[in-house]
């Protein structure tokens, strides 16, 4: 009986983690899909913005990304609307600036791929082609690499590597949701993905690469 009460005390709580929504003010740019946001009675969060992958910093066009979020985020008041809470303890959510969304502005300016679970998210998705044809910001260069695989061929410079005691973290939300963890579990690269970037699955991600399943995920030879 006190089990069953203790998981179904959990389960809300992460529940209410997922659904929080608050507002604040981003002091800090970590690069172009991720931000620290302060909000009155608490200490600052990192906030990695959902639905979307920037290219990393030391990858190129990271730092133009980074600017880019700076621009249209840094010092300025936010509304955050929280997922999810990923294996690095950070907060997924959606982020908005007087009504502008932001991790849709980033897709939109070329400066961060469209990375939405199970690439459901037509508008994102709309926004990647239109910065494509464009060939705005990321697009523009000739060698294009996506930030998940630039990340397995730099596992260095990749999330664990930059924040190892977030990696320690556990924080994958106990609701039917998200109830797969292995590998084995996946019926597609996006499902495997899905559940490590809305989930928070960390057993998904062996190596910390931020890329889930290589074998399921391995890219396609052209």
């Amino acid at each position: 009986m006190r089990t069953g009460l203790l998981f179904v005390l959990l389960a809300c709580a992460f529940a209410a983690a997922r659904a929080e929504q608050f507002t604040g003010k981003v002091i800090v740019v970590l690069d172009g899909d991720t931000v620290m946001v302060t909000r009155k009675g608490g200490p600052p969060v990192k906030v990695r913005l959902a639905g979307i992958d920037a290219p990393e910093k030391a990858q190129q066009g990271g730092m133009e990304s980074k600017k880019s979020l700076s621009g249209l985020a840094l010092r300025k008041q936010v509304s955050v609307d929280t997922l999810a809470i990923d294996s690095y303890g950070r907060l997924v959510a959606h982020l908005s600036v007087d009504g502008l969304d932001v991790n849709a502005e980033q897709i939109r300016l070329g400066m961060a791929w469209e990375y939405s679970g199970f690439h459901t998210n037509e508008t994102y998705i709309g926004l990647q082609k239109e910065a494509q044809q464009a060939r705005r910001g990321l697009w523009a260069g000739d060698e294009i690499v996506e930030p998940a695989q630039w990340r397995k061929l730099h596992p260095f410079t990749s999330p664990a590597a930059k924040d190892p005691a977030g990696a320690r973290l556990d924080k994958t939300p106990s609701d039917p949701a998200c109830a797969k963890k292995y590998c084995s579990e996946m019926a597609s690269c996006d499902e495997a993905r899905h559940y490590l970037t809305q989930c928070g699955a960390k057993s998904l991600d062996s190596d910390g690469d931020g890329a889930p399943c290589e074998r399921l995920c391995a890219p396609v030879a052209r």
